[in-house]
């Protein structure tokens, strides 16, 4: 029997802002069946900083973890990023000892290389499915909300931060690791002193059904920065018997679905993904087609709001992958950024702007 599951992460402010990931099964009362190695339908965690693309990692490998038997797994994810880094890129930064094109570490690197591990050593097939965001899909509003929910809890205090060995080893090696908040068990699972089944007891979600539940608490530790902090343990979680906006009463994901995110590093597309290993897009995502330069011009937003205008360049340029045949490549994507603003409008972009791509054409 196929088991489908959605995942996603959030990141409140991306990037550096609190982070949160999920999963949830498409099935009700899932766990503890064949090819579950879970108790409950879902599971969420975060922390006091990140970025989007470390949660969407650390949701999909921890379905992995959780899924590990030899049924079929579908895992549905609204982030193209995760799919690729999963399926494609990855062949390309191992070839380059896990370098990028422009010979830098790949970012996130100990997560992808945890998901590689887990596809390698999964008895059953996997395909990952790319689903439009916040369109209504059942699965994706959930773990959208599972996420997003953990993430303003880590923000607030009321949860402590709950990642991976491998999600806490890519966040602490990153820009965004000064001030971030490690939880003594954290700590104590990356120094080995616990197992990873250890840690994982009274963290993430008490589902007890598809509604989902209250997180349990482990003693704080510090910011990485060294700090300590001293505030003590919040044992208020949130009641299990009140309603949640994510409540669907009875009926299952499968049964509400019968009736985005990340620049990549290296875009390597010329690789196949692994037999085991399929990664599959919805057919209107992506379109390639010949645009002549001269026919591109800047469209400008409309509406009420802010407006931008100017020239930016985009990183890794096309020309720097493979499988690159010239021209120009037109992206369809949202620019997301913090800065400063002067007096006049003007702001000094270096670097530090998300693009989420919906699409491209080549």
């Amino acid at each position: 029997m196929t088991i489908t599951v959605s995942t996603d992460g959030s990141a409140l402010g991306n990037p550096n802002g609190p982070m949160g990931w999920a999963w949830a099964d498409h099935e009700a009362h899932a766990g503890g069946r064949p090819g579950h190695e879970h108790s409950g339908d879902c599971d969420a965690g975060g922390a006091t900083n990140g970025t989007n693309q470390i949660g969407e990692l650390c949701a999909v490998l921890e379905v992995l973890r959780a899924h590990p038997g030899s049924e079929p797994l579908v895992i549905e994810t609204d982030s193209q990023y995760a799919i690729n880094c999963s399926t494609k890129w990855v062949h390309g930064w191992k070839r380059n000892g896990w370098r990028n094109s422009q010979k830098k570490p790949v970012k996130n690197a100990a997560v992808i290389k945890a998901i590689d591990v887990e596809l390698a050593k999964r008895p059953g097939p996997v395909k990952f499915v790319w689903v439009k965001g916040h369109a209504g899909n059942a699965g994706n509003e959930k773990v959208d909300e599972l996420a997003r929910t953990y993430a303003e809890d880590c923000r607030s205090g009321v949860r402590d931060g709950y990642l991976p060995r491998e999600g806490w080893e890519s966040l602490l090696a990153s820009e965004y690791s000064k001030g971030t908040d490690v939880p003594a068990g954290a700590q104590m699972l990356m120094d080995g002193k616990i197992t990873a089944a250890e840690y994982h007891l009274g963290h993430g979600e008490d589902t007890g059904g598809v509604n989902g539940g209250g997180p349990g608490n482990v003693p704080r530790g510090g910011t990485h920065d060294g700090t300590t902090d001293e505030a003590s343990d919040v044992a208020a979680d949130r009641s299990e018997s009140a309603p949640t906006s994510h409540d669907h009463g009875t009926k299952s994901l499968a049964q509400q679905l019968a009736g985005e995110e990340g620049v990549p590093e290296l875009a390597d597309f010329s690789t196949a993904p692994a037999a085991s290993v399929t990664a599959v897009e919805d057919a209107a995502s992506i379109t390639r087609q010949t645009v002549p330069a001269a026919s591109q011009s800047p469209r400008r937003a409309t509406g009420s709001g802010l407006h931008a205008s100017g020239r930016i360049r985009i990183t890794p340029p096309p020309s720097s992958s493979p499988s690159f045949a010239g021209g120009t490549i037109t992206i369809n994507g949202t620019i997301s950024f913090t800065g400063t603003v002067d007096a006049d409008g003007y702001m000094q972009l270096d670097g530090d702007v998300t693009i989420i791509p919906h699409g491209s054409r080549g």
